[in-house]
């Protein structure tokens, strides 16, 4: 009597000609996975929502972090772009038999002529500021006014509102009598009517309203915060108040790794034209706000360095969720990968099915955990992105947290699946 072959139920084998050889597909492993997890329903969602956890806590933590970086660099934006701005003073140092105490003043010409020396400035411009009455209507209010060139409103990313514009070079050629407006002040005077196009007096003389400034996040002023100023053209602002020396001025340079450097051939410029010592720190006060933005970038790189570790040690616990599991899953399947061996499966083939199925689960979890950040991101509260900022799950925290993914499923997976590759087909069958 002839015996009849019959495989096992548990192996989903392919049997191809005399001898008995076993193939392993996507779909063998997709089903064997399936009903493993049907089997241990409790184990098996506690092990997901490991995997769940790990991924929304990484991604959420870093979403947050560079939603935090970017509110901190808007918001110090808002006094401008990596700009310097200096302003002169009284030297400290004797120069030249010149005493110490000498008053530094600084003219339209001696900036033109500075910065024609200086090699990667990409834009200068001098400010004139003086406390100015304003009056339109019923309506008088002393304002603080500057008077700038047309560089000025880029370097300090003062952006008109729609329907208006900023000072522009021809209003400085021609010492036209126009105003930009701060949204504060515009609001104050006009209240919810448009302002472009409005004529007001300033010291009595009428000038035209040719834009309004659109509301930003400003953490750090030096004469007032934007919003409550008014801006003229400097030519006009001389003409208007007989100023002849800026009170300060404001440069950016054309790559902001090389303000330090633009800064002291600046010094050593205007200091050989006016005559003092270029390291005499009180002749010529700085502020150099490129340092305020490498600061963030070093600070919320470290920063956001911490919150993936710590994420990513939350998401090694439910790593470790899922080679447990694995190693049920082997310990409970042993008698079915010693027939598959005996049947010919290679140690190759029962090594990628478990870590296949390793990863399917780890896949699973993290396409969850994935959906549940994108969530909470949409839903978070308007009020609360002014402080720390709009977090968002961009494709550099999600492809992070993929690695990262891939990284502990893939190790979860590895060692359990080796046990399995090393049955003894003899022995395990026996079991």
């Amino acid at each position: 009597m002839t015996p009849t072959k019959v495989a096992p139920r548990d192996a989903g084998p392919h049997l191809q000609g005399p001898r008995q050889t076993i193939m392993i597909t996507f779909k063998d492993v997709l089903r064997q996975l399936i009903r493993d997890l049907r089997s241990e329903k409790l184990r098996t969602f506690l092990t997901i929502f490991g995997i769940v956890w790990g991924t929304v806590a990484i991604s959420l933590m870093l979403a947050f972090g560079t939603g935090l970086h970017k509110q901190l660099v808007k918001a110090t934006a808002g006094l401008g772009d990596r700009i310097v701005i200096a302003w002169p003073g009284l030297t400290s140092i004797p120069f030249e038999g010149l005493g110490k105490g000498r008053r530094i003043r600084i003219s339209e010409e001696d900036l033109e002529a500075a910065r024609s020396q200086v090699q990667g400035m990409n834009a200068i411009s001098g400010e004139y500021t003086k406390s100015l009455r304003i009056d339109y209507a019923t309506k008088t209010l002393p304002v603080d006014v500057s008077g700038v060139n047309a560089e000025f409103g880029s370097m300090r990313n003062l952006v008109p509102a729609a329907g208006g514009r900023c000072i522009d070079p021809i209003d400085v050629t021609q010492q036209r009598r126009v105003v930009f407006l701060g949204d504060k002040l515009a609001k104050s005077v006009f209240g919810d009517a448009p302002a472009v196009g409005k004529t007001i007096l300033v010291n009595q003389s009428p000038f035209l309203i040719v834009g309004v400034l659109q509301a930003k996040a400003q953490d750090s002023s030096y004469n007032g915060r934007d919003a409550d100023m008014m801006w003229i053209p400097s030519s006009t602002f001389r003409a208007l108040t007989g100023a002849k020396y800026v009170d300060n001025f404001v440069f950016q340079a054309t790559v902001p790794g090389q303000t330090k450097r633009v800064l002291e051939e600046l010094r050593t410029a205007l200091g050989k034209r006016l005559r003092f010592d270029s390291k005499d720190k009180e002749a010529l006060g700085t502020w150099n706000t490129t340092e305020q933005f490498d600061f963030f970038d070093v600070f919320m790189l470290s920063f956001n360095a911490f919150l993936g570790v710590v994420g990513l040690l939350t998401l090694i616990v439910g790593g470790i969720g899922v080679s447990n599991i694995m190693n049920v899953v082997v310990e409970e399947r042993t008698r079915e990968i010693g027939i598959k061996m005996a049947l010919g499966a290679k140690q190759g083939w029962i090594l990628s099915q478990f870590l296949l199925e390793t990863m399917l689960v780890t896949l699973f979890g993290g396409a969850i955990g994935f959906a549940i950040s994108i969530g909470v991101c949409a839903v978070f509260p308007e009020q609360l992105v002014e402080y720390v900022g709009k977090p968002v799950v961009s494709p550099v925290v999600a492809t992070l947290t993929a690695i990262a993914l891939g990284i502990v499923g893939l190790i979860a997976g590895y060692f359990p699946a080796r046990d399995a590759a090393k049955l003894d087909p003899v022995v395990a069958m026996k079991v």
